[in-house]
């Protein structure tokens, strides 16, 4: 019998798009001789739909129309399953549109790689691929990120984190920003891929500028100096907490004007007839040219990043050099990272099927072992009877 596996993609992000794509990617390799292969595509209001034509990237040149020949649909749990049913409940005839027995988020960004989407799955108890709510909130922060990694003894870039708020004393910003680092900077979101909302500052009206930018896309901004004479490098880590391995290398290839990769050179640049491949499109060097030394320190410090922040499934780990001193900085891990970074490890042997079979048995593994943990107790203290009051015990008189 094969395994009900729903697919999640797209949701209210900036990096709607990518998901879909990346999406669509790993339902073309996903082994249809084991899985029962349920699309859901997440519209950017939240609303779940189902149905064949979202297998086929060509039919979201037109959503709207893509909508009408699909079902829309919610996940309930009910006798022990997780079902997925017509969200408009016909009053003849079958509801349920199928059981579901693990789910595959293939998501980018805030509300749906942050934890939200993941957190949802947990509370229907379904097994679902990747990163669990913790790992996936700490991966989206990359202020949190940081802390956790310096006080664990990881090499990253000193920061600055500012709030919305703090634009009404934008001064006072930029006068801890030119006291701390000086320039240039780079002023990101705090929790943001894509490259949506980055740029560099080579000044106090630079800053201002690349800040109000930033907070267009977050409701936090993070300032950290720029590595001027920089090399990015970018390696995939597969596996969980207990065990995990590093992909090979790869340094990607950006536009010799360009001081940051930018969204369009990543998903847009590399398609054929206007169209994309995702993070595979983007031009890179595999493997990346680095000494066998660096490429070694930057493996480990990949899986051991990975597992210091309880990671599950595939990540990609971004790199960065700085060429005029060798010192290698952990600049941010995508749980998610778009294409699943197949192209990471085509090259070690390891199939896109077979890395996708090997995601899916992590969770279910995952699963398993949370089914060993007591997460209730058989005594309820309601049966006890009256007496608590609306304070609860504290206001009991017993």
């Amino acid at each position: 019998m094969k395994i009900n596996l729903a697919v999640l993609f797209g949701g209210r992000s900036v990096e709607h798009e990518i998901s879909v794509i990346s999406a669509v990617q790993a339902m073309g390799s996903i082994d249809k001789e084991k899985y029962n292969i349920i699309p859901v595509y997440m519209t950017k209001k939240s609303e779940f739909y189902t149905g064949e034509k979202l297998f086929d990237i060509n039919n979201y040149k037109d959503i709207p129309a893509l909508l009408e020949e699909c079902t829309e649909c919610v996940f309930v749990r009910s006798e022990g399953k997780v079902q997925l049913i017509r969200r408009k409940m016909k009053k003849f005839g079958a509801n349920l549109i199928s059981d579901v027995d693990v789910a595959f988020p293939i998501v980018h960004g805030t509300n749906v790689e942050d934890g939200a989407l993941q957190g949802y799955l947990q509370t229907l108890d379904l097994p679902y691929v990747g990163c669990d709510v913790l790992a996936s909130a700490v991966g989206m922060d990359k202020y949190v990120m940081k802390i956790l990694l310096k006080e664990a003894g990881f090499p990253v870039l000193d920061c600055c984190r500012f709030a919305a708020f703090d634009l009404d004393r934008i001064d006072e910003c930029v006068a801890e920003v030119e006291k701390k680092f000086g320039y240039p900077v780079i002023v990101k979101p705090i929790n943001l891929g894509s490259s949506v909302g980055i740029s560099k500052a080579s000044d106090k009206d630079g800053l201002v500028k690349a800040m109000e930018s930033a907070f267009e896309f977050s409701d936090r901004v993070l300032v950290e100096p720029a590595v001027v004479q920089l090399k990015e490098i970018n390696c995939s880590v597969l596996g969980d907490s207990e065990s995990a391995e590093a992909s090979v290398c790869e340094e990607p290839v950006q536009a010799k004007d360009e001081d940051i990769l930018s969204f369009e050179q990543k998903y847009v640049g590399g398609g054929k007839s206007g169209g994309s491949k995702g993070m595979a499109s983007l031009k890179r060097k595999i493997p990346a040219d680095i000494t066998p030394e660096q490429e070694q320190t930057i493996r480990k410090l990949a899986v051991d990043a990975f597992r210091n922040l309880g990671c599950c499934g595939v990540t990609r780990i971004d790199f960065m050099i700085d060429m005029a001193t060798d010192k290698i900085y952990i600049n941010e891990i995508n749980t998610i990272p778009g294409s699943l970074a197949f192209y990471l490890w085509e090259p070690k042997g390891v199939k896109y099927t077979e890395l996708l079979e090997r995601m899916i048995r992590l969770a279910l593994k995952r699963h398993r072992q949370a089914e060993k943990i007591n997460y209730t107790f058989d005594t309820n203290i309601l049966s006890m009877g009256g007496g608590f009051g609306a304070k609860g015990s504290k206001g009991s008189k017993l």
